[in-house]
């Protein structure tokens, strides 16, 4: 007895170090050398920023360019060879340092420059001709280079710019005036220049890595620091709100100089939760968190590879799953929105490497494998849309919303504008031809026979709808008020554009052949099991109390 009291404690009490995930096998797959940027003049600046900014329609590079800064804008179906003189976004009159896409429009982007300005740009959506030199409007309020900029996650319009002036300055782009010099809010809070800018989910709180060796925890809107971190042994450069956990995640170096990562309870600053050293390389380490999956990517300036984790809200708090290797070193990093993710191939995250030594920007996809074809729910739960929760001023006004949630599901809300399906009719009850045998059919079997009945309504209505109702739009893409390409660029995209098409339109035809045969099959055993009854006697079981 007392043996097996001990057993049952000592089974109680263990916890096995294998840990069970669904990303545990996930893998980075290199697009082929025809689906990569060659030729891109990549930007030597040695500034610690990204360089590249992704959206689903345009992929936007700091490059080099005589007499000012300029940045190229080019289209996400445009791989291959760019040409030398494409056209450019250069109106800063010093090198470009940072540039965000507007979260909320994909024709808007942000730049900031050494010459103390910030510049807003309307993209057009056809391909550029010519060199683009007047912004939409121009943000003056710094008195020295300005090295970060950040869109607001849920109010529209909102723009955050931190300079080497040592402040933090809110802009409200919801305005006409095309030349603001007044910002909303200035946050006079750090003594040194600030590294790095993050919201929380809400945007309610912002946290920042200052080059004076600490984080600090701000509300803008009451312009006062709620934490600070002041831990001597970890020197952050860049920090990360993690989604809902109430943490932030910070890369650094150790005391012993040493690449560091640190995780904390954002409630409290003064210790770190955890610090794991990685490696004594001296490249920035840049971090990446995905909220859905809750996984942390590390991409280190310089490597080649990129290290993913998993973050649970309780200890051990950071599980290492695999590490993507590459020779090709990288001197910034873009990423997709998930918005633009193939979810067809089940890839959960999109790197863009830019590749300065070989002019080269090579997309790098996070895969989950999976064998099935079909869209993986697990794995692709509500994310962030494309449509502000609130506008400006209600989150000037003290107002906080979290981001409007949409399906990546194909078909489904916003995140893809194909034409959608109407609803099925309402279940409707079978006619009462023969109530006798209805009333000794099994309910499991009606159940059955109404689903079939439903799935066929579903299929009659698809077939009710006009076949040019279903190729009218392809990607929020109108094929019949498009007019016809002139360029051989227009026509590339045009081609890319239609392989899209006929790829989607193989997935929905497979889809319906597997959902014909299942239905056939149902039938045809519903109609075995109704033979079978009908050729053996009725059993009537009879209880007695």
């Amino acid at each position: 007895m007392l043996w097996r009291t001990f057993c049952i404690i000592h089974v109680m009490s263990w916890h096995p170090q294998y840990r069970s995930s669904k990303f545990r096998h996930v893998y980075g797959k290199a697009a082929s050398k025809e689906k990569c940027y060659d030729c891109v003049p990549i930007t030597h600046s040695v500034h610690d920023n990204h360089f590249c900014a992704v959206n689903p329609h345009f992929i936007a590079v700091v490059t080099e360019c005589a007499g000012g800064g300029a940045f190229l804008v080019i289209p996400i179906h445009q791989t291959g060879k760019l040409d030398p003189h494409y056209p450019r976004i250069c109106g800063h009159k010093g090198n470009v340092l940072d540039i965000k896409w507007n979260p909320f429009n994909d024709y808007v982007i942000a730049s900031c420059s050494e010459d103390a300005t910030v510049k807003i740009w309307d993209i057009p959506k056809h391909l550029l001709t010519k060199n683009i030199t007047t912004p939409k409007k121009e943000l003056l309020g710094h008195a020295r280079r300005v090295g970060l900029i950040e869109w607001h996650p849920t109010a529209n319009n909102i723009l955050f710019s931190s300079g080497h002036d040592y402040k933090i300055m809110i802009w409200n782009l919801d305005t006409r005036e095309d030349v603001l010099s007044n910002p909303v809010k200035i946050l006079d809070v750090h003594k040194d220049v600030v590294l790095s800018m993050s919201f929380n989910t809400d945007g309610s709180l912002l946290a920042t890595a200052c080059r004076d060796k600490k984080i600090r925890l701000i509300d803008p809107r009451a312009r006062t620091v709620l934490q600070e971190a002041s831990y001597k042994s970890h020197r952050a450069n860049k920090v990360l709100f993690l989604g809902n956990m109430k943490k932030l995640l910070s890369t650094g170096t150790s005391r012993w100089n040493n690449r560091q990562i640190a995780l904390w309870d954002q409630n409290d600053l003064s210790v770190p939760l955890l610090e794991e050293d990685l490696d004594g390389s001296s490249g920035l380490l840049f971090p990446f968190y995905d909220s859905d999956t809750n996984m942390l990517y590390i991409v280190g300036k310089g490597d080649g590879n990129i290290r993913y984790y998993e973050i649970s809200p309780e200890k051990p708090y950071l599980s290492y799953l695999m590490e993507y290797r590459s020779h090709l070193p990288q001197k910034g990093i873009g990423m997709m929105p998930k918005r633009g993710l193939e979810v067809s191939a089940c890839e959960i995250f999109r790197f863009y490497k830019l590749i300065p030594t070989k002019s080269l920007i090579e997309p790098v996809s996070m895969i989950v494998p999976r064998r099935s074809e079909s869209y993986q729910e697990d794995i692709y739960p509500l994310t962030t849309g494309s449509q502000p929760a609130m506008t400006a001023q209600e989150w000037l006004n003290g107002v906080n919303k979290g981001p409007l949630l949409v399906s990546l599901r194909p078909g489904s809300g916003p995140v893809n504008s194909l034409p959608q399906l109407p609803e099925s009719e309402p279940r409707v009850k079978s006619p009462d031809l023969n109530k006798s045998q209805r009333g000794r059919m099994p309910p499991e079997e009606m159940e059955k026979k109404s689903e079939i009945k439903d799935s066929r309504n579903q299929l009659k209505e698809e077939e009710r709808l006009p076949k040019n109702e279903h190729m009218r739009l392809s990607n929020g893409f109108d094929v019949f008020e498009c007019p016809p390409p002139k360029t051989e660029n227009e026509l590339l995209q045009m081609f890319y554009r239609q392989q899209e098409e006929i790829r989607r339109l193989r997935v929905l035809l497979n889809h319906r052949d597997v959902k014909i045969k299942q239905l056939e099959l149902e039938l045809r055993n519903l109609n075995m099991d109704t033979g079978r009854q009908h050729g053996f006697p009725w059993l009537v079981v009879v209880t007695f109390p």
